[in-house]
């Protein structure tokens, strides 16, 4: 039902406002796409099957490690045990994600991109939810002392894709703030 509601609003919103997009972009988008959620669930199987969970594997002593763990629900595991708040978040970020795409124009490239990895983030997670109830984890952080919660390769593209958009956002308005400093 979530891919037939994503594909109800897709067509409705192209309805509306035709966009500008070239097909080297498409083939960019769905690259990435499919490189991010197949990496995301690669690598979520290889440690699912090589770990046993809540171990560890040490990379950098004191610093990186691969430990495996279940996070049933957000970030920092809050929210958790809500499966069905997260269908209704990933429906409505999903609504979001397309409808801003479809309001950036074609120079807005790291906006767009951006947007493509928190949208192929969103449905690596999703994936596990669906099939699992929760969702693998396995890159463990400790950075000055703190241990940094378990996450995956679909929230490095959630996070990067984030990050994408408010720089380019930010970069937006610093020209029309500089713009608009010079017409006075």
């Amino acid at each position: 039902h979530f891919f037939l509601i994503i594909m109800y609003v897709m067509v409705g919103v192209m309805k509306l406002k035709k966009i500008e997009i070239t097909h080297k972009h498409i083939l960019l988008y769905i690259l990435t796409f499919v490189i991010v959620v197949f990496g995301d669930q690669v690598t979520k199987t290889i440690i699912d099957h090589t770990l046993q969970l809540n171990t560890g594997y040490t990379i950098i002593d004191d610093f990186f490690y691969f430990t495996y763990a279940h996070n049933a629900g957000a970030a920092w595991g809050i929210f958790q045990g809500h499966l069905n708040l997260f269908f209704i978040i990933s429906v409505v970020a999903t609504i979001g994600i397309i409808y801003y795409f479809m309001q950036t124009e074609l120079y807005h490239k790291l906006t767009r991109f951006g947007l493509v990895l928190v949208f192929s983030g969103m449905i690596g997670n999703l994936i596990d939810r669906i099939i699992f109830g929760y969702v693998r984890d396995f890159i463990d952080f400790i950075i000055i002392g703190y241990d940094f919660p378990i996450f995956n390769i679909a929230d490095i593209a959630i996070t990067v894709g984030v990050a994408l958009v408010i720089f380019e956002v930010g970069i937006e308005e610093y020209k029309a703030w500089k713009i608009s400093k010079s017409e006075l």
